[in-house]
């Protein structure tokens, strides 16, 4: 891999490196970037009966912050709006138990992944 890759490029990789890293450990995918107006969802997958939005995040060092630190509240609502949508259009799931996960990769060559389950919650 380039390290001097454009931003999309190893937004790609790493969604795609997280795809399959969860897909080995079981998890299905169910559709991936799911766009709305609301926001974006990168992966939609499913763990035995429990919806999963997974929000990939990679960084090269942590000189800004680690990559689950990016993670903020306001990212956190604008997924949160975002699955709110996906589930209304998507009437087979809407009664189904969901958790928001994030899945954190970083170093130069992507080497380090770390997957924080049920990250974060919905305010009710």
């Amino acid at each position: 891999m380039s390290l001097l890759r454009l931003p999309r490029q190893s937004g790609a990789a790493a969604e795609e490196k997280a795809k399959c890293y969860l897909e080995r450990r079981g998890l299905k995918t169910l559709e991936r970037n799911f766009h709305c107006r609301r926001g974006e969802i990168d992966l939609v997958m499913q763990e035995a009966d429990t919806l999963v939005f997974v929000e990939v995040r990679f960084r090269r060092d942590n000189r800004f912050g680690s990559a689950q630190e990016s993670v903020t509240r306001s990212k956190q609502q604008r997924i949160i709006a975002a699955a709110r949508l996906f589930l209304g259009s998507r009437q087979q799931w809407i009664d189904a138990p969901c958790r928001f996960d994030v899945l954190a990769i970083s170093g130069q060559h992507q080497e380090n992944i770390d997957w924080v389950r049920d990250a974060f919650r919905p305010v009710s």
